[in-house]
C-alpha cells in the first residue's frame, strides 16, 4: 500500500466565511476550532503559516455597514478597525494552546520587489524556526487598486511559494472545487493534475463575504503547482480537516505539484510581479522561446499592449493570445512600437541607443 503524502511546512489559508457566522460577524468557536487543529500540527513538529481574511468582516459592524463593503475606502476603514480585533481574537484563541502568534501585514509591492520579497521570506522564515505562527494578512489599510492582492487566495499561494512550503490548504465553506457531470449535477473532483479551461469556466462567482471565489482558488492552485506545492480545497467545518489535509488522508480536492518546480526567482518572475503589458509573438519567436531557451528578440515581436516602461513585468503571448513566458523587459511600450519587426542590428539606428540586444532576456524569464 503506498505511504501517504506527509507535509513539514504549512500554509493555511483562513477564510472569511470560515470565521463568520450567519449574521456576518466573527465566530469565536469557529476560530477556537481551526486554533486548535493548528496545535495538533505543532505538536506533530510541524510547522504553520496562516495567512487570514476576517479584518473587513470583524470592523464592518463598527462602521454600520450592512454586508460587504462596496467602495476601497470603505474596506480601508473596515479594516483599520477590524485588523486588530481580528488579531485578538487569533491572539485569545491560541492563548489557550500555549502558542504564540505574530501578525505580518502585506501589500503586492512586498513581493513584487526583490528586495522587500527576500525581507518577507527571511522575517517568516525566522518566526517559524522559533515556533511562532505567523498571521498573515493583506494590509487593506495601505492598500489600493494598484498593489494589492485581491483576494487572500492568491496571498497565500504567493506566501506558500515565498517560504517554500510542502503544502498550502484553502479552507472555505465548500467541500473543494465541483464539476457538473454529463447530467448537470455537480460532482466533487477529489484530484486535480492540471487545470483546463473547462475548470475555470465552471469556477463560481465570488462569495457572499468573501472577495475571492473558486476562480482565485485556482490562480493560486498554478502558483502552487508551479511552486512545486500540494494545494487542497477543503470545508472548514469537517472536523479535524487540517490535520487530515497534512497527514495525506483524502480530503476536498487535491492539485497535485508539477514535477518540476520553478526554482525561487523564477517564481517571482511568474507570480510575484503586476503585469504591466503584453508582446504578442510569431511562430519563430514562439519556437526560439519554448523550444530553444532562447531570449526575446524584437524581429518575432507583432504587437505591444499596455502602458510599460523598461525594467517592467509583461506577458508574452503566442497570436491566439495564449500566455508563454513573462518577464522584465528592457525597453519601454513606446520604443517596443518602433521596432518590432526589426532586426537587432537595426535597434540601435532606429532608436538612437541599444538598451540591450534583446528585449527580454531569458534569464530575466519564465516559460509557463
Amino acid at each position: 500500500m503506498p505511504k501517504k503524502d506527509s507535509h513539514n511546512l504549512i500554509v493555511v489559508k483562513i477564510g472569511s466565511s470560515s470565521l463568520a457566522d450567519k449574521a456576518g460577524n466573527l465566530d469565536h468557536k469557529k476560530l477556537k476550532k481551526l486554533a486548535g487543529e493548528v496545535t495538533a500540527l505543532l505538536k506533530a513538529k510541524k510547522k504553520v503559516v496562516i495567512v487570514t481574511s476576517g479584518a473587513i468582516v470583524a470592523g464592518s459592524p463598527h462602521l454600520g455597514i450592512s454586508g460587504k463593503p462596496k467602495t476601497i475606502p470603505e474596506k480601508q476603514a473596515a479594516a483599520a478597525i477590524g485588523q486588530s480585533r481580528l488579531m485578538h481574537e487569533y491572539e485569545k484563541a491560541f492563548r489557550e494552546f500555549e502558542v504564540t502568534v505574530a501578525q505580518v501585514l502585506l501589500t503586492r509591492d512586498a513581493i513584487a520587489d526583490r528586495t522587500p520579497y527576500i525581507n518577507a521570506r527571511n522575517t517568516l522564515a525566522t518566526l517559524i524556526d522559533n515556533g511562532v505562527v505567523p498571521i498573515v494578512n493583506e494590509n487593506d489599510t495601505v492598500s489600493t487598486e494598484e498593489i494589492k492582492f485581491g483576494d487572500n487566495d492568491t496571498l497565500s499561494a504567493l506566501v506558500a511559494s515565498l517560504i517554500g512550503a510542502d503544502l498550502l490548504v484553502i479552507l472555505t465553506s465548500v467541500d473543494g472545487f465541483y464539476m457538473n457531470d454529463e447530467d448537470g449535477n455537480p460532482e466533487l473532483v477529489e484530484e486535480v493534475k492540471e487545470i483546463s479551461k473547462e475548470m475555470e469556466q465552471e469556477a463560481g462567482r465570488p462569495s457572499e463575504q468573501g472577495t475571492g471565489g473558486m476562480i482565485t482558488k485556482l490562480e493560486a492552485a498554478k502558483i502552487a503547482m508551479d511552486a512545486g506545492i500540494t494545494m487542497i480545497i477543503a470545508n472548514s467545518s469537517e472536523a479535524g480537516v487540517i490535520e487530515a489535509a497534512a497527514s495525506g488522508k483524502k480530503t476536498g480536492t487535491k492539485f497535485d505539484p508539477k514535477i518540476t518546480k520553478l526554482e525561487s526567482r523564477k517564481r517571482w518572475l511568474a507570480h510575484g510581479l503586476k503585469r504591466s503589458g503584453i508582446i504578442t509573438v510569431d511562430g519563430g519567436a514562439e519556437s526560439a522561446l519554448t523550444k530553444k531557451g532562447g531570449s526575446l528578440l524584437s524581429v518575432g515581436i507583432l504587437r505591444a499592449d499596455g502602458d510599460f516602461a523598461a525594467g517592467d513585468a509583461v506577458s508574452i503571448v503566442d497570436e491566439s493570445g495564449r500566455e508563454l513566458a513573462r518577464g522584465l523587459i528592457n525597453y519601454s511600450r513606446d520604443d517596443v512600437d518602433k521596432i518590432k519587426g526589426l532586426k537587432t542590428e537595426k535597434v540601435g539606428e532606429v532608436l538612437g541607443y541599444k538598451a540591450s540586444a534583446e528585449v527580454i532576456h531569458r534569464d530575466n524569464m519564465v516559460i509557463l
